[in-house]
């Protein structure tokens, strides 16, 4: 790796160094993070000359300096970290290398201007079980969303038969108070037309429903009880009956 430096061979004799921003390209290096994965990694340097006479009198290999201390720095901050918070965190070492790199090459007369870490690479068995994972952790996530999605629409449905229960419930006590209200309203004209016969009135019309359900009786049943008042309580009919033809 040589930086644009033309040196004359008269120790005399001025060097010329070119300022211009310049990339210097890391070799690839197989560094261990913190749970003892290797990963091979490699970065680009952007650089500019600052000071050309440090550069030139003050480090004999600037470029190669630049590079080793790369190269252990990246050792260092990589060695700090896991594998999952390493392959996430490229502009963090990124930040951290060229602070690092920049302190160290102030003296050197050059300025580090950004780095880009290029390459980051894991084993193949690694990258497999990371795949694996990764599906695990995605059927893992659709299975969660699914069966949310089933308790969801398990409380609507609950909620949605909950709400109609309630109306049917709501419409069947309206319809009960409106058929009680004019069973009253009924029975309060009936009491008004019949005056004191209207207690015997209702005697005779429960009388009446009872025959009827003794005459609902299964087929095979041929036995029915008449009580002993009985013609009494159909001539109360009768005579009801012409008390209302008297009024009409």
């Amino acid at each position: 790796m040589n930086l644009p430096t033309t040196y004359t061979t008269n120790l005399a004799a001025t060097a010329r160094i070119d300022i211009r921003e310049t990339v210097l390209d890391m070799p690839s290096q197989t560094v261990f993070t913190k749970d003892n994965v290797s990963v091979h990694i490699n970065a680009l340097l952007y650089i500019e000359i600052t000071n050309p006479h440090d550069a030139v009198y003050r480090i004999s290999n600037l470029p190669n300096a630049i590079e080793k201390l790369t190269q252990t720095t990246l050792r260092s901050l990589v060695g700090e970290m896991e594998l999952d918070k390493t392959l996430s965190s490229r502009e963090q070492i990124n930040t951290r290398l060229q602070v690092i790199l920049d302190e160290a090459a102030d003296d050197w007369g050059a300025k580090v201007k950004r780095v880009e870490i290029q390459d980051l690479e894991v084993p193949t068995e690694i990258q497999a079980a990371m795949e694996k994972q990764m599906r695990a952790e995605r059927d893992k996530r659709a299975a969660i969303l699914e069966a949310e999605g089933m308790r969801k629409s398990a409380i609507l449905k609950a909620e949605g038969e909950k709400a109609s229960a309630v109306l049917v419930a709501e419409g069947n006590r309206t319809a009960r108070i409106l058929e009680a209200d004019g069973e009253k309203e009924a029975l309060n004209k009936l009491k008004e037309t019949l005056g004191a016969e209207f207690s015997q009135y209702l005697l005779a019309v429960r009388y009446l429903e009872t025959m009827n359900h003794i005459g609902t009786q299964t087929e095979g049943d041929k036995t029915i009880f008449m009580p002993m008042d009985a013609t009494a309580t159909l001539g109360a009919i009768g005579g009801i009956q012409e008390l209302f033809k008297g009024k009409s």
